[in-house]
């Protein structure tokens, strides 16, 4: 996380909300064996509570495969981002930088018993689905059952039990008013990153109480 506070003054609900409508990230896990961190691009389905994260990994998976007992981890969930160039503010004496929305979930991920595998793949296709209306829903039991189990017995259920969640909204706020809708307008313009057009919306919108 940023250590500049004045980007991390969204609170629980904004970041909870935030990971919990991408439902998507980056799983990082240290090695037990001291090697580089272990890193997995997955979904996941938060609780109601934001208590717990439900996913689920390929058996092979070497975060799967070390996870002996349960492991410290983060999962990193990256929003719009996107390069602002100094020209854009409108002053003198600015410096490129890169605007930014990121939550992190951290506490320890734990292998769940494989007889939980099919609620956790049916509560993470539902809660994509259901964005797809009016299309009607996919539901697993569409498939033939003898290829469900197939292709489940390749993956495993695994649950993060969540301690911490901190959020960087890096929208431009240590910027005057006029200069950061400035700088808006410039990063949707410019096209450089990535959902270009909703940074700029956070950056018009940033509060400045």
């Amino acid at each position: 996380m940023h250590p500049n506070p004045i980007y991390r003054n969204a609170d629980a609900a904004r970041n909870i909300g935030f990971a919990r409508a991408r439902g998507f990230g980056v799983l990082a896990v240290s090695d037990p064996q001291g090697g580089a961190p272990m890193l997995s691009h997955v979904p996941f389905v938060l609780s109601e509570d934001a208590a717990t994260a439900e996913l689920h990994l390929v058996r092979s998976n070497p975060i799967a495969r070390a996870m002996a007992a349960p492991l410290p981890a983060r999962i990193a969930v990256s929003g719009p981002d996107g390069y602002v160039s100094p020209d854009r503010y409108g002053m003198v004496n600015q410096v490129p930088t890169w605007n930014y929305v990121a939550v992190h979930l951290t506490g320890w991920l734990e292998l769940c018993p494989q007889e939980d595998l099919r609620g956790f793949l049916d509560r993470l296709s539902a809660q994509f689905e259901a964005r797809l209306a009016p299309k009607p829903e996919w539901r697993a039991d569409k498939m033939d059952a003898e290829a469900l189990a197939r292709l489940m017995r390749m993956i495993v259920p695994v649950r993060l039990r969540i301690e911490g969640i901190d959020g960087t909204w890096k929208l431009a706020q240590n910027k005057p008013e006029a200069a950061r809708i400035a700088a808006a307008e410039g990063v949707a313009q410019d096209g450089i990153g990535a959902e270009l057009s909703t940074l700029a919306r956070l950056m018009r919108e940033v509060s400045e109480e």
